[in-house]
């Protein structure tokens, strides 16, 4: 499925090009601080508003949604085993501020159209806590949650999971960065701020009185409003339109997270030189890897050293060249995110390091797997080839749950992707540990229900050596995953991270069971 069914919508409102590029600094999220303690564990806070936010020195100010009057949200930085309670409260308007689609499940005309429910994205929490996206809660009301941050040292983020509403909530501006620390990042001499910066990389467009644009027609009769993907043609981080970041010759640890709804990003640096990644989803990688692209989904995160030392005075861009639709697109590309500008003198030595190995890959070793389930990846076409839905094993949404593992065991998951579309597969609760890739016989399967591959497994990327909660499925190939389920019991949800999918039906309950 290319998707380009979202694309004639937007053609008339596209900015590429009128606003000048690394005009704005970066902006740098503020770190939330708690309000105070309950049962001896620190109370946050944060309300969700609509205000307005200059987006770049050329556009009037915005209209967008945020926590705690920001967009992205305050930064929350907590540390392992020491648990927090969030209060989200819902100070929202009633009306939508992007057009709503009411055929789609559970987004009808029956539940109030501004509704929301914070998800913390790779949060180890029990079901009530998970942000489902059946748990919504209307303005006027809040909502707070226990985090015990019984994982490891990671780059989380919050953002919003309302029902059929998903891709319009995080789009208003509904996200923001979770920072988990614990002892072996206390230990490992890597950049702190102010050299540590979290960089949140989104696409957006905009109307001509520099308002949001998110198209209100759809491609099928079905679903009137809906798009299949959508794409922005501007590059925001942070908040920001093409922002520029100053920066002093040393290393730097940028925390990088892809906060679109649809678009891949192939990352690069216009210098040539390396990213060393330290980290990804699930924490820390068993050591570092230096890398000339990084290749990221949706909702991936990608925890990485920059080393200005050798480029004093250099400007440095930020480059994109991840065809969108990925991987057969290719209309727009966004290729420009950011700026550095190695301008600034060095304020003190630089003792940072890159650390070479970092920790054991112990992983899910001796854990046996008890069940290996072939689960596949599905589209669903009008008589025009326009999609319709998308879905998981070929379920909706509301179909009884099929997947029950049982705590304490181990699992694979077998991923068979049936259509043209990478997916940016997310597990709440717990972490994977992706196996392998391997191409097989798309027809064969589709007319038998037989695996025939036509290749040889694939080993998981170097930077996916580490666990993972985003996992891409790439087309035409099975994607085997480990998984643990080890933490609680209770309902919870795997889905599609391409946010217009995930509204459209490509998002399953799952149950672990004892």
């Amino acid at each position: 499925m290319d998707s380009l069914g979202s694309i004639p919508s937007a053609l008339a409102h596209l900015q590429h090009g009128k606003l000048t590029p690394f005009v704005d600094p970066l902006p740098l999220p503020t770190v939330l601080q708690p309000v105070k303690k309950v049962e001896g564990k620190p109370f946050y806070r944060v309300p969700m508003t609509q205000f307005q936010q200059q987006l770049h020195r050329n556009l009037p100010p915005t209209t967008v949604w945020g926590y705690h009057g920001s967009y992205p949200g305050p930064t929350i930085e907590a540390h392992t085993n020491k648990p927090i309670f969030v209060e989200w409260i819902n100070n929202l308007p009633t009306e939508h501020l992007l057009p709503i689609d009411h055929t789609l499940s559970g987004a009808g005309t029956n539940v109030p159209d501004v509704r929301t429910v914070v998800h913390l994205h790779d949060a180890r929490v029990t079901p009530e806590n998970d942000g489902l996206p059946l748990d919504w809660f209307p303005p006027g009301h809040s909502k707070t949650d226990f985090y015990p941050n019984i994982q490891p040292a990671t780059t989380l983020w919050y953002h919003d999971h309302a029902m059929g509403i998903t891709r319009l909530n995080v789009y208003a501006g509904l996200a923001g960065f979770y920072l988990l620390r614990d002892e072996l990042e206390d230990r490992l001499h890597l950049p702190r701020r102010p050299f540590e910066i979290p960089i949140a990389l989104q696409d957006r467009s905009f109307n001509s009185n520099g308002q949001l644009f998110y198209p209100n027609k759809g491609v099928t009769a079905k679903h009137p409003v809906w798009v299949p993907e959508f794409f922005g043609d501007v590059a925001v981080v942070n908040g920001k339109v093409m922002p520029f970041l100053e920066v002093e010759p040393r290393k730097y640890r940028f925390r990088f997270l892809n906060g679109c709804n649809a678009r891949f990003l192939r990352l690069a640096l216009s210098s040539g030189q390396p990213f060393y990644q330290i980290g990804s989803d699930g924490g820390f990688l068993p050591e570092s890897v230096a890398l000339q692209q990084i290749l990221m989904g949706p909702a991936e995160r990608a925890d990485v050293i920059i080393d200005f030392s050798d480029h004093k005075g250099k400007m440095i861009t930020l480059t994109n060249d991840a065809p969108a639709p990925y991987p057969t697109g290719g209309q727009f590309v966004i290729p420009k995110f950011m700026q550095f500008r190695v301008t600034k003198p060095l304020s003190s030595p630089d003792t940072s390091s890159v650390p070479k190995r970092i920790k054991g890959l112990s992983l899910f070793a001796g854990v046996p797997v008890v069940k290996v389930r072939n689960l596949t990846l599905n589209e669903v076409l009008d008589k025009n080839g326009n999609p319709i839905e998308l879905l998981l094993d070929g379920l909706p949404f509301n179909a009884p749950v099929t997947e029950k593992p049982k705590l304490g065991t181990a699992e694979i998951w077998s991923l068979i992707n049936l259509t043209g579309d990478t997916h940016p597969i997310h597990l709440h609760l717990e972490q994977v540990q992706i196996l392998d890739r391997q191409p097989f016989d798309v027809a064969a399967y589709q007319s038998t229900g037989k695996l025939i591959f036509t290749g040889p497994a694939v080993p998981r990327d170097a930077n996916e050596a580490g666990l993972k909660d985003v996992v891409k499925a790439m087309p035409g190939e099975v994607t085997r995953l480990k998984v643990r389920f080890n933490t609680f019991t209770g309902r919870y949800v795997w889905h599609c991270h391409i946010l217009e999918h995930e509204d459209n039906e490509m998002m399953r309950p799952y149950e672990v069971i004892r």
